[in-house]
């Protein structure tokens, strides 16, 4: 996945706030790469509602 690669959320690996869940189905715009706890590199994703949530890479799909 790359910067500017429109993406969609298609699974959670944890639980996650409703507002969060909400975006299952949608699609964004990766912004930027996330080094996450270190087990892996998640990256931010923008939406068409101009919010931003960072998610893990295998919760992404190319749209």
């Amino acid at each position: 996945m790359e910067i500017g690669q429109r993406v969609k959320v298609y699974r959670f690996r944890d639980r996650v706030p409703t507002e969060v869940a909400a975006k299952l189905g949608k699609v964004g715009t990766i912004k930027e790469y996330k080094m996450t706890d270190g087990s892996g590199v998640g990256a931010i994703v923008k939406f068409d509602d101009k919010s931003e949530n960072w998610f893990f890479e295998d919760e992404l799909k190319p749209a």
